[in-house]
């Protein structure tokens, strides 16, 4: 391991195809030829469908099939879409209510797929869904977090998912009874859109007596269990693959209804069937994040150290349980329930409920940021009413370096963690002492001017076991094959450089395999910042294997005995002979000898447990009063990665992930009226952050590195999101705090800014 130590900022070797037009994503790839698949969608919230008629779209130009439900089920296809469900407080199964491929006599949300058209062209498919005659007749409609209301489903009362717990609430509560100081805060999350580059697609044929699907996801061998499972198929006869991923976020490693339906008319056809989502399509199809509200409240003795934590939230669900809608704001979010204080009590409840809108599911962090956000919003006003600097607050009731590793309350395990060292480190290079008269000359200028900071923590999520293959070619090059699937974060750079650096074959000699289930048997796909760390770890077995088979053979070439071979990371030597092959060259002579055996070299390896990237992130904001226009001028981050691979892949990562943070901070904000109709459905509505709007952001790695994996990493793909969101609230908050506003929700747009220093200013009158 002395060479990981280089750790270099090597260039992403996939820019070039993809800058240059090069890039093969679903559109790319779909077969010439294909039928078009277009889908018809509910246009209300809530209501029972009274009719439902294809005849005269089963009659258009073009047409090949009208899908519904009927046809599916006649077809023998399980048509309930999976979801996974928690345990009540009670002990008993939260709600899981049927959630149909295609609309069941009844809609619940604006955009709920009810027929599938399939024709030569996507016109013609779009033009005959017209003629498909839909009434419905409406039904009350649910939005509000509160339970109650019209039910939507048959047997959930209230339209209360479940009711989850988690800790100790007497002794939490007790602690709270006897608490030398409590702090108490509300807070919005807002509900956001995972607006991909790429929106969803696939496409499906069937060859020679097997099912190919290709769909743009974060994985294919899920995808292939559930295909087979829904279409009654044998896997064997079912191939999945994925080509370019332009952004995955989490939306994009479930199934969707589109995916069976277009599968299923690939299969009884026997043509090639491709749909592809339009960006409307996807506002109101794709999986939400976030939308939900937490009361959080802190305990603290006379010295300010926290007794107890209690957070009571309200999640919204969706109309139907998405694949991990009920796990996010329970199990997810209680990893990183109490971050990096030492908290020994604590109590967290969670309520989902469902409503009638698009469901919603993991979004870049799934419930880390959530919990985080929580929390570190509570710390900020816990220091404002406490009367103590935010930064000695946070010190006070860091977990210290001499506890780790460190089982928090809720059962997690930190392997490592020098928090204080993190923090003093960000508040240096974020210049705080000179904030005072950064914050002076704006106050001349009737600017408004705040600092927030924000300690993350957060916990890599995904199986921990990963397979690699390295496979010798006649040309020279290398393949090697991984279970991960890059959804645009630079995989096919990372994973050639650390084999590269592991085994002494030349990077720009090795292709990155993935997205393919019949190359590449298993694996776990991407998704909670696991890929690296996983996939490295793999590879490291596998270069192992790779060196202990090759040693023998060389040994013999040598003429020396097999314990004097050596691998020094590039060649391998051994006393007595001037032979010093490395990996290529020793495969050649392999290839040469007739043994093909040596020419691939498969491992598979598990993590011993999770690594927990930290860090902190310090924001200033400036507002203008006249306006309530707020921008970020300042950002600065020092994370905790651990040992880094690709420092600038990092920091990629990280600039990536604050952006996104950023959005949902300042602008992003999914909006329903009061008929459940969607009002952000256009890039005219729903505001993403621009490159105005994000300021530079400086970086800094102050790595302690983790003892769950060889390479010492932590993974950071979800990270600057984590970290973002309070950052900037906690910054918007200290600006406005001493002109009386005490209360600030995201997103902090223009508007809202205005309106509460606008009621302040009329209160004080």
């Amino acid at each position: 391991m002395d060479k990981f130590g280089k750790s270099q900022p090597v260039k992403r070797v996939e820019d070039i195809r993809f800058l240059t037009g090069q890039g093969n994503y679903i559109e790319d790839a779909a077969p010439a030829g294909a039928l078009r698949a277009w889908v018809l969608r509910s246009p209300v919230a809530h209501g029972v469908i009274t009719a439902l008629h294809t005849e005269d779209a089963l009659e258009a130009e073009g047409v090949h099939a009208v899908i519904t439900l009927a046809e599916l089920e006649a077809a023998g296809i399980n048509v309930s879409m999976d979801g996974t469900t928690v345990k009540n407080r009670d002990g008993s199964e939260g709600a899981s209510p049927e959630r149909p491929m295609l609309a069941r006599n009844r809609v619940r949300y604006v955009g709920e797929p009810v027929a599938v058209v399939v024709a030569e062209t996507l016109d013609q498919a779009r033009d005959a869904g017209e003629l498909i005659e839909l009434n419905i007749d409406d039904l009350p409609i649910k939005l509000d977090l509160v339970p109650g209301g019209e039910p939507l489903h048959d047997g959930v009362p209230d339209n209360r998912a479940f009711d989850w717990g988690m800790g100790d609430e007497a002794a939490t509560a007790e602690a709270f009874r006897s608490a030398a100081h409590t702090v108490a805060l509300q807070v919005e999350d807002n509900r956001i859109m995972v607006s991909t580059m790429e929106p969803r697609g696939c496409f499906a044929e069937w060859q020679q007596g097997r099912l190919h699907f290709t769909f743009g996801g974060q994985g294919v061998w899920g995808m292939k269990s559930q295909l087979a499972a829904k279409l009654g198929l044998n896997e064997d006869d079912i191939k999945v693959s994925t080509p370019d991923v332009g952004g995955g976020f989490g939306m994009k490693a479930f199934a969707y209804p589109e995916y069976f339906a277009v599968a299923h008319a690939a299969t009884v056809l026997s043509r090639p069937v491709f749909w592809m989502s339009d960006r409307s399509e996807a506002m109101l199809s794709d999986n939400g994040g976030r939308d939900l509200t937490s009361l959080a409240e802190l305990a603290f003795d006379k010295n300010l150290k926290i007794t107890a934590y209690r957070v009571s939230t309200r999640c919204n669900l969706g109309a139907y349980n998405s694949h991990f809608g009920q796990p996010i704001q329970t199990q997810l979010f209680s990893r990183v329930l109490a971050g990096v204080y030492d908290i020994r009590t604590a109590w967290l409840q969670v309520e989902g409920i469902y409503t009638n809108t698009t469901q919603v599911d993991a979004y870049r962090g799934a419930g880390r940021p959530e919990a985080i956000y929580v929390l570190e919003r509570a710390m900020d006003r816990a220091a404002r009413e406490l009367g103590v600097d935010p930064l000695e607050l946070r010190r006070r009731n860091f977990i210290r370096p001499a506890a780790f590793p460190y089982s928090t309350v809720t059962g997690e395990t930190y392997d490592v963690g020098d928090f204080d060292k993190v923090l003093s480190r960000a508040a240096e290079e974020a210049d705080l002492g000179g904030f005072a008269a950064r914050r002076a000359a704006d106050g001349k200028r009737g600017k408004y001017r705040g600092v927030g900071v924000c300690y993350y923590i957060e916990s890599i999520l995904g199986d921990p076991s990963e397979g690699a293959e390295v496979e010798f070619l006649e040309d020279g090059r290398v393949n090697i094959y991984v279970g991960t699937q890059s959804n645009g974060q630079g995989h096919e750079t990372v994973y050639a450089q650390f084999l590269a650096d592991q085994s002494g074959i030349p990077a720009e000699s090795i292709q990155v395999i993935q997205g393919d289930s019949d190359r590449i048997a298993q694996g776990g796909g991407t998704g909670g910042s696991r890929s690296v760390t996983t996939q490295a770890n793999a590879a490291l077995a596998t270069v192992e294997k790779m060196i202990a088979a090759f040693k023998p053979f060389l040994a013999q070439e040598m003429g020396v005995e097999e314990k004097a071979v050596e691998f020094d990371g590039e060649t391998f030597r051994a006393p007595g002979s001037n032979m010093t092959p490395g990996m290529l060259e020793a495969a050649e002579m392999a290839r040469a000898q007739g043994r093909h055996d040596l020419l691939r070299h498969a491992a598979r390896a598990r993590l011993p447990g999770r690594s927990f990237p930290n860090g902190a992130h310090i924001a200033e904001i400036v507002i203008d009063p006249e306006t309530g226009q707020a921008d970020v001028e300042r950002y600065t981050v020092v994370d905790d990665f651990g040992n880094l691979i690709n420092p600038m892949l990092a920091e990629g990562q990280v600039h990536g992930g604050v952006a996104q943070g950023l959005g949902q901070a300042m602008l992003e904000r999914v909006v329903y009226d009061e008929d459940g109709q969607l009002l952000t459905a256009s890039f005219m509505d729903y505001a993403l952050p621009r490159a105005s709007g994000v300021p530079m952001i400086g970086f800094t790695s102050e790595p302690v590195p983790s003892t769950q994996n060889p390479m010492g990493m932590k993974g950071c793909g979800e990270a600057g999101t984590v970290g973002a969101l309070a950052a900037v609230a906690n910054a918007v908050q200290d600006a406005v705090w001493d002109r009386g506003v005490r209360q600030v929700d995201m997103p902090f747009t223009p508007l809202r800014i205005w309106e509460v220093l606008k009621d302040v200013t009329e209160a004080a009158e």
